[in-house]
C-alpha cells in the first residue's frame, strides 16, 4: 500500500531493522500484501482484526497458523513498547515463545471466530428476525435523520475528528432532497461539500482532494491523493452544480480533473492509483509553506495579499512555521472586503498561484502508485464521462473512452476481467468491485458518448457477474469469485459504504439501471432482491449503506426513460434539447441518444425495446419521457422539454 504514512512508518522501524528482521526471519514467514493489489486478503482479514481487536486500520498485522487461520490480529505497532502500545518486537518473541506450548488453544479461539465469520458471511449479515423484507421510502429518511443527526452544522462533514469525506453519504442527501424536499438534507450536503473546497484537504495548487482531515475543520490532511477520491467526490460535485447552478462546485470538477489528467493518467491511458503522502520520509513536506518562501517567490506586496488568502502566518498551522494552504473565508467575502475588482483578483491569484507551484514542483515529489486498478478506473471513467455531460470538453469525455477502452484492451482474459496492471503485466481474477464499478463507468460513458458498444460491455458484464459472484443458496454478491472460493477462509459479502461504495451497492444500482434499459423484468427483481437481502445490516446502520440505499431510491422510482432521437448529437437541434437534459439533476433516469439512419442506431435495436416505434416528428429530434408504465408525447422544442422537466 504505497501511500499508507502508518505503514511506511512500521517498514522504517521494524521490517528494515536488521534486529526485527533476524527475529522473523528464525520464527515466522514473512508475507507484506498490498492490500489494493489483494482487496480480498485485505477484505477477509480485516473482518477478524475487527472482531479480534475491536478495530480496524492500516497496516493490518495478522498472525497465522499453516492453514491460514489468524490467532492474533493487529494494526500499526512501534519496535518497542510505547505510549501503552506493544512493541513488535516484544510481540514476536513472545508468540514465538508461546506456539508450540499454547499452539491447540490459540488455533482453536482463531477456527471459533473464523467459524462465525464465515456463517454470517455466507448466510448473510447475522439474519436477525426482519431480515430479507422488503424496504421502502421510510428507510431513506431514517438514513438521511440518521447522518443529520451526525452532521457538523458548524464545518460541514459527519461526525468529529478525523474526518473523512464520504461521498456516497453526500449523494445520498442530495437524492433524498429530491425525492422529499427535506431542505437540511440539501444544505449539510451543500455545506459539507462548500467547507471541503476551502479547507486544507483540497490542494489549492495543484489541485485534488487529499484522503481525510485529521482535524474537524478539514485544515489539516493526511496527505495522499488516491484516484477514487478524485472520481467521487468529482461525481457530487458535478450533482450540486446540477442543483445550484453555482460555478464554484463546477469550479472544484474541472479542477481535479486538472490535476487527475495531468498527473495520474497513464501515456496509455488508465489511471494509475494513488500519489503518496510522504517525501523524504516526512509526511506533508510537499505541499506546507513558510511565509517567508512566499514572500521570497511573489514579492513582499503581492505576497502578503496571497498569504492572507490561503490563511499563511508566521506562526504556521502545521507546525515549525509551516502551513497548510487553506481559504480562511470565501473568495468572494476576501475581495469585497479589500474591494478588488473580481476581473482582475482572478488574473492575479491564478499568475500567484502558477508562481507557486512552480515553486513547488523544485521540491522533491511524491512518489506515485503506478498501478491501474479495474475498479478504480471504472470509477473515474464514470465521473469524466458526467463531467463531460454536464460541463461539457471533449477532453474530458476522450479521456474517459481512452481508459475504458484501456481496460478492455488491456485487463480483460478470456472474456474476465482482471484487477490489476502495471508495466505491461496483469494480475489476479477481477473481484466484485472490479466488475460492478467498471461497469458502472461504461453505463456513464454510453449516456455521455452515446456509443453503443459501451452499454452492450456493461450488459455482458453485468450478466458475467452475476454468474461468478452471486450466492444463489443464500443471495448477496461474494467479495470474490466463487471459483476461488478456497483461497481464503473466508469468503465474505460486503455492504458497507465508507470511503468507497460497496460493490454490492453498484452492483445493484447498475442491474436497476440495466433492466430500464432493456426492458429487463427479471433483472429488476433480481436488484431488488439483493438490497433486500442487505436489509438487517441496512436496518440495523441505516447510514453506513449510503449507495446502497440510494439504489433503493433509484428502485422505487419514479424513473423516467428518456429518448432522444436525432441525427446526430452534435446537431445544433439535438444539442439545444440535450444540455435540457443534461444540466439538470435527474438522478432516477436512464437515457439514450438514436439515430434511426446509422449503424449505431441499429446496435441499439438489438440491445433496448426503448427505441422501438421511435423517430423523427416532421424532420424534427424529439425527446421521449416514459415513466410509471406511461409514456408522454414527444417533445421537440427546448421550451416544452423544459417545462415538462421543472
Amino acid at each position: 500500500m504505497a501511500t499508507c504514512h502508518w505503514c511506511h512508518n512500521m517498514a522504517r522501524e521494524s521490517f528494515e531493522d536488521e534486529e526485527i528482521a533476524g527475529i522473523l526471519n528464525k520464527h515466522y514467514i514473512s508475507i507484506k500484501v498490498d492490500r489494493e493489489e489483494r482487496p480480498d486478503i485485505d477484505n477477509a482479514y480485516m473482518k477478524v482484526c475487527q472482531v479480534m481487536a475491536g478495530h480496524g486500520g492500516w497496516p493490518l498485522t495478522v498472525f497465522l497458523t499453516p492453514e491460514k487461520t489468524p490467532f492474533f490480529v493487529g494494526t500499526y505497532f512501534p519496535k518497542e513498547r510505547k505510549l501503552n502500545m506493544p512493541g513488535l518486537k516484544e510481540l514476536l518473541l513472545k508468540i514465538a515463545e508461546a506456539w508450540p506450548v499454547e499452539k491447540s488453544g490459540l488455533v482453536r479461539d482463531g477456527e471459533r471466530i473464523m467459524e462465525a465469520l464465515r456463517k454470517g458471511a455466507g448466510e448473510g449479515q447475522g439474519h436477525r428476525p426482519g431480515a430479507g423484507c422488503a424496504l421502502g421510502e421510510e428507510m431513506l429518511g431514517q438514513a438521511a435523520k440518521e447522518l443529520l443527526g451526525q452532521y457538523d452544522g458548524k464545518n460541514g462533514g459527519f461526525g468529529e475528528a478525523p474526518k473523512f469525506p464520504i461521498p456516497s453519504s453526500i449523494a445520498f442527501l442530495l437524492r433524498w432532497w429530491e425525492r422529499s424536499g427535506d431542505g437540511d438534507a440539501l444544505e449539510a450536503a451543500l455545506h459539507t461539500l462548500r467547507s471541503m473546497a476551502m479547507g486544507g484537504i483540497f490542494d489549492h495548487l495543484g489541485y485534488g482532494f487529499h484522503r481525510y482531515s485529521t482535524d474537524e475543520k478539514w485544515l489539516v490532511p493526511h496527505f495522499e491523493k488516491m484516484l477514487y477520491d478524485q472520481a467521487l467526490l468529482s461525481m457530487v460535485y458535478l450533482d450540486a452544480y446540477q442543483i445550484t447552478g453555482e460555478n464554484a462546485f463546477a469550479d472544484i470538477v474541472h479542477k481535479v480533473f486538472t490535476y487527475v489528467l495531468e498527473k495520474m493518467q497513464s501515456p496509455k491511458g488508465g489511471f494509475y492509483t494513488a500519489e503518496n503522502a510522504e517525501t523524504e520520509g516526512i509526511e506533508g513536506k510537499f505541499y506546507v509553506w513558510k511565509k517567508s518562501e512566499i514572500l521570497e517567490i511573489l514579492g513582499a506586496e503581492q505576497g502578503e495579499l496571497i498569504s492572507s488568502y490561503f490563511g499563511v502566518t508566521e506562526k504556521g498551522n502545521f507546525g515549525d512555521g509551516n502551513n497548510v494552504l487553506y481559504l480562511p473565508v470565501d473568495e468572494e467575502s476576501f475581495i469585497g472586503e479589500r474591494k478588488i475588482n473580481s476581473r482582475q483578483w482572478s488574473y492575479f491569484l491564478e499568475e500567484s498561484r502558477k508562481r507557486l507551484f512552480q515553486g513547488r514542483t523544485g521540491r522533491v515529489n511524491p512518489s506515485l502508485d503506478d498501478k491501474i486498478l479495474t475498479s478504480w478506473n471504472g470509477l473515474m471513467i464514470g465521473a469524466l464521462a458526467r463531467g463531460g455531460r454536464v460541463l461539457g470538453g471533449d477532453v474530458y469525455l476522450q479521456s474517459a473512452s481512452g481508459a475504458a477502452d484501456f481496460i478492455l484492451t488491456h485487463l480483460v482474459k478470456n472474456g474476465r476481467l482482471l484487477h490489476r496492471y502495471r508495466d505491461g503485466e496483469t494480475a489476479f481474477e477481477g473481484f466484485l468491485e472490479d466488475y460492478a464499478f467498471f461497469t458502472a463507468g461504461l453505463l456513464d460513458l454510453y449516456e455521455a458518448v452515446f456509443e453503443p458498444r459501451f452499454l452492450a460491455g456493461a450488459i455482458s458484464l453485468n450478466k458475467l457477474m452475476l454468474e461468478l459472484f452471486l450466492d444463489d443458496k443464500h443471495g448477496g454478491l461474494f467479495f470474490s469469485s466463487k471459483e476461488n472460493a478456497g483461497e481464503l477462509p473466508l469468503q465474505d459479502k460486503e455492504a458497507y459504504d465508507g470511503a468507497l461504495p460497496s460493490g454490492n451497492s453498484l452492483a445493484a444500482m447498475n442491474m436497476l439501471r440495466i433492466a430500464h434499459f432493456t426492458g429487463d423484468g427479471e433483472m429488476r427483481e433480481l436488484a431488488q432482491q439483493l438490497i433486500n437481502y442487505f436489509s438487517d445490516s441496512i436496518s440495523w446502520a441505516p447510514s453506513s449503506h449510503a449507495a446502497m440505499l440510494s439504489a433503493l431510491d433509484f428502485s422505487l422510482g419514479p424513473v423516467r426513460e428518456m429518448v432522444l432521437v436525432g441525427k446526430a448529437p452534435g446537431d445544433s437541434n439535438v444539442l439545444a434539447l440535450l444540455r435540457n437534459i443534461q444540466k439538470r439533476f435527474l438522478p432516477r433516469k436512464v437515457f439514450l441518444f438514436y439515430n434511426p439512419g446509422q449503424e449505431t442506431g441499429r446496435e441499439l435495436a438489438k440491445i433496448s425495446p426503448l427505441i422501438k416505434d421511435k423517430g423523427l416528428v416532421d424532420g424534427k429530434p424529439a425527446v421521449y419521457i416514459c415513466e410509471n408504465f406511461s409514456c408522454q408525447a414527444p417533445l421537440t422544442s427546448p421550451e416544452d422539454l423544459e417545462k415538462y422537466l421543472q
